[in-house]
């Protein structure tokens, strides 16, 4: 791909190249998988490194009790898996109706944060599952960065302290949150040292007696006596039964303006990549490439196809065993162009579901000198999750669970064992040259619903404009909401803003550009000759940096 080079957007960053390359939210964490690439580890060894270290450096984005997903290249081929976690076997509706009684529509009710809505944590399953396929240095090893993170602390930097005083006021009376993150009775101030041994105790177990030791040992019992003390319903079953899954990818192809062949892959449902891939399938029937980068008619073309799908993606999106449609139909290249059909290319349309044939959070990316390529997200959902925190060992748990539905029709419907609606994507672009696969782009966009957003704005960015990746980083975004309003950043050209205003579209003020508009990590490979490396971006939305030698 021939870049343009030059940058217009605002930024401070530059892209970064080399042969082994790290790029994260934080550049503790950058430097964590850095160091384990010096130390003779490959690219899955720094993303372990990298992702232990980003659970002490942003806390407020993901921790020991987080989910995660993994998009790896190994050399010749990709692998997808799923380390999101599953329901405690006693949910289901009767539960919560029995708990928190019913809504007028007679569904349910559940809270947002707390026990109720922790799912089994999946992300060191994640890890060891990496580890066990592709590893090469002892888990030990790639534990002792954040080790040290923890033990020695770190200075407080400014887009976490600001995330982190905000969520003060929803989870400072959460089982365990006060303890772990108010030091002081507050939230850490910018510059301020925050360390957290109970994380590094945790971290030192698992390194001496392996990641089960979360599941079934010492960390898991604790857990769960600390759900009995505090009205949680987690068991010693429900963790020690857990595993990940590895599900290979579901992609989309498409034509890019070096008149090759690319195609962006992502992990299969209960995660939401599949709606990257509806709305860039939907955009192949339109000429974007004839129209100007940063104009109304580009951007009001991307804004409806990602409105057709995601009418899509919250009809039907689920653990894949309770879903009525499968991924191939939601992609059928005659559904998808039946939908193209839908939009107006002048006027804003508010769309509904289709019917296909029958039939808070941290992403970080690694390569090394050998050619893998590691797409890696890993969450606790919203800021800190559902704020409960096991005392002593620093287990800070997601609310995953939150992403259940409590309508009894929903393919979605909570039950036990099962796994929620997922906002957290991976992404891998590859390039198909007459038949043989080559590795392009290992990369995602973290953010809630702003993930598939991110991967499709920033990859036909790429693909189409041949803006190079720290550009397209940079560049401002927009945001369809969960009713189809619109979010815009502030930079957009207030000519594209106002003509997408007189199209139709309902904007809305934005006050946290952190969650809004997502954080972006990217490394593309620079040509088929390993030699020639890497060029590795990292967005200047987040504290991040992208790193290489």
């Amino acid at each position: 791909m021939q870049f343009h080079w030059q940058n217009p957007y605002p930024t401070v960053r530059m892209p970064v190249m080399g042969r082994k390359v790290v790029a994260t939210s934080h550049p503790y964490a950058a430097q964590a998988g850095l160091k384990i690439l010096h130390q003779g580890g490959n690219a899955i060894d720094a993303a372990i490194a990298a992702a232990a270290a980003l659970m002490i450096v942003e806390p407020v984005s993901n921790g020991l009790g987080s989910d995660c997903f993994a998009i790896v290249w190994d050399g010749q081929e990709l692998h997808g898996l799923n380390a999101s976690g599953v329901a405690p076997q006693a949910w289901n509706p009767a539960y919560y109706a029995q708990k928190y009684g019913t809504e007028a529509n007679g569904f349910a009710k559940r809270p947002m944060r707390g026990w109720d809505t922790v799912t089994v944590p999946g992300a060191l399953a994640g890890w060891e599952a990496l580890h066990t396929r592709f590893g090469s240095l002892p888990l030990a090893d790639l534990l002792q960065p954040a080790i040290e993170i923890a033990e020695q602390g770190y200075a407080m930097p400014l887009v976490v302290a600001h995330k982190w005083a905000a969520a003060i006021p929803d989870l400072q009376s959460q089982p365990g949150f006060a303890g772990a993150f108010m030091p002081h009775g507050r939230a850490p101030l910018v510059g301020e040292r925050f360390a957290f041994p109970a994380a590094a105790r945790s971290l030192k177990l698992l390194a001496k007696d392996g990641i089960r030791a979360f599941y079934e040992g010492e960390i898991a019992e604790a857990i769960v006596a600390f759900a009995k003390a505090t009205d949680g319903a987690m068991s010693l079953t429900d963790l020690s039964t857990y595993r990940p899954d590895w599900v290979g990818t579901i992609s989309q192809s498409l034509q890019a303006a070096d008149g090759k062949q690319y195609d962006l892959h992502e992990i299969p449902p209960n995660g939401q990549g599949i709606g990257a891939l509806i709305a860039l399938g939907i955009l192949q029937h339109f000429d974007l490439a004839s129209l100007p980068v940063d104009g109304i008619e580009s951007q009001h073309l991307q804004i409806e196809a990602m409105k057709l799908a995601f009418a899509d993606v919250y009809q039907y999106l689920a653990d894949p065993r309770s879903m009525e449609l499968t991924p191939e139909q939601m992609l059928s290249p005659s559904y998808l162009a039946a939908r193209a059909k839908l939009i107006n290319p002048k006027k804003s349309t508010h769309f509904e579901h289709g019917l296909p044939a029958s039939g808070g959070t941290v992403y970080l990316t690694t390569a090394d000198a050998q050619g893998r390529m590691v797409s890696f997200i890993q969450s606790n959902y919203m800021g800190f999750g559902s704020g409960v925190v096991v005392p002593e060992w620093g287990v800070s748990l997601q609310n995953r669970g939150y992403g259940f539905s409590l309508d009894p029709q929903s393919a979605n419907v909570v039950a036990g064992g099962k796994r929620p609606f997922h906002t957290i994507i991976p992404a891998f672009l590859t390039r198909n040259d007459a038949g043989k696969i080559f590795p392009q782009m290992s990369f995602g966009v973290m953010g809630g619903d702003m993930q598939p957003q991110g991967h499709l704005q920033t990859l036909v960015r790429m693909m189409t404009y041949q803006q190079q990746p720290q550009a397209a980083c940079d560049a401002p975004r927009w945001k369809v909401n969960r009713d189809f309003t619109l979010d815009v950043e502030a930079n957009m050209n207030p000519a594209t803003v106002a003509g997408l205003i007189a199209m139709g579209h309902t904007l809305k003020k934005i006050d946290d550009p952190y969650m809004d508009f997502g954080s972006g990590q990217f490394i593309w490979r620079l040509s088929d000759d390993l030699e020639d490396g890497y060029l590795a971006a990292s967005d200047s939305r987040r504290d991040g940096l992208a790193a290489a030698y």
